[in-house]
């Protein structure tokens, strides 16, 4: 059950267009500063969620459907190949989680944006590689309305963990099972991964995958996403910029 202390937060951030089978629910607006051109654009952003009409809905079922309707689960991934991945002597692997609003809009509240340019930078630089595309990871599994949720408890300044949590959801609901079972039809040799995050290299290692090794991914560092970033090391357990030189070298089971 959502707090009635959340829910003032964002009630009045939700508009409802009414149809005659269905009503589209529109969250925002919500700042988000954009790099444009080498300069700092600060955008107004809102998602919406179209959602069949039922007499019995009110604004209390809006919420509880969000953390069990699994609408993050109606988007579909994909992956990068690039080298001779299946054979290549050492391969870098990136398993990126969608961002809608740092991948595409180039948002600064997070590092999303230049952690997908940058590995698949470092990828192509190393000559093999592949970067898995998880398009049902939005928000850490939460999906992209439920996010924009998220993002308006954050300005009311919850961080990230926090505002997951609040929302009913689990700190991080993300799930690499599919996206290792890819990895596994692709390439069974041993590989290297791109990635800030010991529950990716775990998710790996329990699947019996051998990692040669853990490539840090820092970078792009701004006003906008220093919370951000300092709640994925505190609260997240991600290792930290200043540590990425520690633990390079994973050990396989």
């Amino acid at each position: 059950m959502i707090k009635p202390s959340i829910r003032s937060i964002i009630n009045d951030k939700i508009k409802t267009i009414e149809g005659d089978s269905y009503d589209i629910h529109v969250v925002g607006p919500i700042q988000l500063p954009v790099e444009l051109d080498g300069e700092t654009k600060i955008f107004q952003w809102y998602s919406w969620l179209k959602r069949e009409k039922n007499s019995a809905q009110d604004e209390a079922d809006l919420y509880s459907e969000l953390a069990n309707g699994h609408y993050a689960e109606l988007q579909q991934s994909s992956v990068l190949v690039y080298g001779d991945f299946a054979e290549g002597e050492d391969a870098l692997i990136r398993m990126h989680s969608i961002c809608h609003t740092g991948d595409i809009f180039g948002s600064q509240r997070c590092d999303c944006g230049f952690q997908l340019k940058q590995s698949m930078r470092m990828i192509t630089e190393h000559g093999t590689g592949a970067l898995f595309y998880l398009a049902n990871h939005e928000g850490r599994g939460i999906g992209l309305f439920s996010k924009a949720m998220a993002y308006l408890l954050q300005e009311e300044g919850l961080d990230t963990v926090d505002a997951n949590l609040e929302l009913g959801f689990a700190e991080d609901a993300r799930d690499y099972s599919e996206s290792i079972a890819v990895l596994k039809l692709l390439r069974s040799q041993p590989v290297s991964i791109i990635t800030n995050n010991p529950r990716k290299v775990e998710a790996l290692r329990d699947a019996g995958m051998h990692i040669a090794r853990r490539v840090p991914l820092w970078g792009q560092t701004s006003v906008y996403n220093e919370k951000y970033l300092t709640t994925k090391v505190v609260k997240s357990g991600h290792y930290s910029a200043e540590a990425q030189h520690e633990d390079n070298q994973v050990k396989a089971l």
